[in-house]
């Protein structure tokens, strides 16, 4: 399964090494990634794939959440499937 993660905070050093090692240390692929400054503001979003991680959807969730609340990141993930219905809309 694919999902799509979306990153939101203040800009800050190691932000994406922070996100990306938690995503690694699930076994999570990111696919594509894309990021960008907005004056102080940082955003990224990837697309990644879930098919080797073990953490049942709503549990990888609430810890990629919790996990970006510790640092002053607001992170949230979708799966793709239900992503790519709401913008057909």
């Amino acid at each position: 399964m694919k999902a799509i993660v979306t990153v939101f905070a203040r800009d800050a050093k190691g932000i994406t090494a922070y996100v990306t090692t938690i995503l690694a240390q699930q076994g999570i692929n990111i696919l594509d990634i894309s990021q960008t400054l907005m004056q102080e503001y940082f955003t990224m979003i990837m697309l990644v794939d879930l098919t080797d991680c073990p953490l049942p959807f709503d549990e990888l969730s609430r810890l990629l959440r919790e996990k970006g609340e510790e640092r002053g990141l607001s992170v949230h993930i979708q799966r793709q499937d239900i992503f790519d219905a709401m913008h057909r809309i």
